[in-house]
């Protein structure tokens, strides 16, 4: 299976390619193909010519896209759309990162993939007008969303409490605003099954169970065997450009229909924590 990444450097595309090590995989970072430049965007998959393109290259700075709205829809949104077009001509199928941002968190059960789309932030509308304009062009497209992701080789949240830690005796984190971690190498994993399934449609996926992120930062405390403690606050104590949302949990109801399982965060974080010591070590 032949298939094409754009945003290869980042922290999803790094957990694809070294998942789909020794098979037909391309990986594209924004120097090799600006996905809001057409034309590389188009010689890049006529010189691919892949079974599958999977889109993991966006805007992804929450409270950045609040003052750089332009850039948001620019890259999110126009960006995909040329990923898509491009997809289209050359015959190829395409899977597009997307976030639970699209929702409002005003629900308290796990969003499904039928629930209305209701962002509140330019992010979380950039993604959810890409999302329209992609089933528009491609029909038959994968939409993914996914949440609160981790992993090695850039900025997540286990990394950022890490560092934190590891020179501040006691750290505030807030505890009203659930969702659920996601490993990038299960998704990565999840990713190759739906490619493999021909997955369409919208689709969730996101390590299994949820907690706040208070909770998240406790837990990686822990594991990592530090001493600093951890204490929840608010989200209004902690004001931040980018609305949240107080809940974004995703059903995995929608993966499972493709006989797709992803383990918990709690499963994930070890491993995480695992492949995070080791690359401190590589020279």
């Amino acid at each position: 299976m032949r298939v094409t990444v754009f945003g290869a450097s980042g922290l999803l595309g790094r957990a694809l390619m070294q998942e789909c090590q020794g098979t037909g995989i391309t990986g594209l970072n924004s120097r090799q193909a600006d996905i809001m430049n057409s034309e590389q965007v188009r010689a890049a998959l006529d010189k691919t010519r892949p079974e599958w393109v999977v889109l993991a290259a966006a805007y992804t700075d929450v409270d950045g896209c609040e003052s750089n709205s332009h850039k948001a829809f620019d890259v999110n949104c126009r960006g995909a759309i040329h990923v898509a077009e491009a997809a289209k001509e050359v015959g190829a199928r395409l899977i597009f990162l997307s976030t639970d941002y699209v929702f409002d968190g005003r629900k308290r059960t796990p969003y499904e993939v039928e629930d209305l789309r209701a962002p509140q932030s330019v992010y979380g509308r950039s993604k959810a007008e890409a999302e329209e304009q992609l089933q528009r062009i491609l029909p038959s497209c994968c939409i993914v969303r996914t949440s609160w992701l981790f992993g090695v080789g850039g900025k997540c949240f286990p990394d950022t409490i890490l560092k934190m830690a590891a020179t501040r005796p006691i750290l505030d984190v807030v505890d009203d605003q659930r969702g659920a971690p996601t490993y990038t190498c299960d998704l990565a994993r999840a990713i190759i099954q739906l490619c493999n399934a021909g997955a369409t449609g919208i689709l969730h996926a996101t390590n299994r169970g949820e907690c706040s992120w208070y909770e998240f930062a406790r837990e990686i405390i822990q594991n990592a065997g530090l001493k600093a403690e951890v204490r929840p606050t608010t989200s209004e104590q902690f004001a931040r450009p980018a609305p949240r949302p107080e809940y974004s949990v995703l059903s995995p109801s929608s993966l499972v229909r493709y006989g797709i399982v992803m383990p918990t965060w709690q499963d994930a974080l070890p491993r995480y924590l695992a492949e995070r010591a080791a690359a401190s070590t590589k020279p």
